[in-house]
């Protein structure tokens, strides 16, 4: 396998790479895991694929550093490199336990995320990713500003007191642990910080993710830091749990097409040209697996 700027219109020899990293990997994993066992069978074989992905881009971001690779060309590789890498991994996984519509549709919207946020990580825009507070952090900055504020006050030590009990006993309202104020992506750009929450689409079961998402943003706007929290959504159609999200005045919602839009004006990369020109899953997955998709009626899951 050459490496270099052209693999990322080599998708014909990228798929056979894959394929054969998947023949030899599942050679070994047959002998190391019976026909009962399908579930390690294709938990071995997606971790086999992603490393043999890994070891690729490894070598193809050593090679951009030292030629100065421009981060488009970087870009464009590795999603060439990734997309190859998910249709083997589907491939292989549906050989050692066939897919049904609910693990399938949940799959495809778990390889989604990453994908996107790989404009991120190679961004066009001059944008920087940082690392998220921690909720202990914020919950410790927050509750000595207020103590510092009581101790101000014109009134007794008991007085005092009591208002910090009645505080705490806020928080303890709030969470009876810690909340995780980290997302899927945190960036800034243009001197705003960003913190972003990718979602392939809402089900009839997501009042607790909704509210955690608006407990979390409410957390994110209430910073020092101005952060400003966005959603990107793969489905088109999405329930009441979204609109929620959307209408709060704490997230900027988008979906669908609206998303990928977003998703270039922050990132300054079109990834919805990229996937209309490059994605085809029925024509690059094996004959075998496009059969049983078809037959199954799960090609519709698979609309990026």
């Amino acid at each position: 396998m050459v490496i270099d700027k052209t693999i990322k219109n080599r998708k014909t020899e990228l798929l056979s790479y894959f394929r054969d990293r998947a023949s030899e990997a599942l050679t070994a994993i047959k002998t190391k895991f019976a026909e009962t066992q399908a579930d390690k069978r294709a938990r071995a074989i997606n971790e086999s694929l992603n490393q043999s992905k890994s070891v690729l881009i490894t070598t193809l971001l050593q090679k951009a550093e030292n030629e100065n690779w421009p981060n488009i060309d970087k870009l464009e590789c590795i999603l060439m490199i990734t997309y190859c890498n998910i249709v083997v991994m589907i491939e292989s996984r549906n050989s050692v336990r066939q897919y049904e519509y609910m693990d399938f549709s949940r799959r495809v919207g778990e390889l989604w995320d990453p994908f996107c946020k790989l404009c991120f990580y190679y961004p066009i825009n001059n944008l920087s990713l940082f690392i998220p507070p921690l909720f202990s952090e914020v919950k410790k900055k927050l509750s000595d500003e207020i103590s510092e504020y009581i101790d101000k006050l014109a009134i007794s030590i008991e007085e005092k007191t009591e208002l910090k009990l009645y505080y705490d006993k806020v928080w303890s309202l709030v969470t009876s642990g810690e909340i995780q104020l980290e997302l899927d992506l945190h960036f800034s750009h243009n001197e705003q910080k960003y913190v972003v929450d990718f979602k392939s689409g809402f089900g009839s079961n997501e009042k607790g993710n909704t509210n955690r998402l608006l407990l979390v943003a409410t957390i994110y706007q209430n910073l020092d830091e101005n952060y400003k929290c966005l959603l990107f959504v793969r489905a088109e159609e999405n329930n009441s749990y979204f609109n929620t999200l959307k209408n709060s005045g704490i997230w900027d919602a988008y979906c669908g097409n609206e998303a990928y839009q977003k998703i270039k004006d922050y990132s300054g990369y079109d990834l919805k040209l990229w996937i209309d020109t490059n994605i085809d899953w029925s024509t690059d997955f094996s004959q075998e697996t496009t059969a049983h998709f078809t037959e199954n009626n799960l090609l519709q899951y698979l609309l990026w």
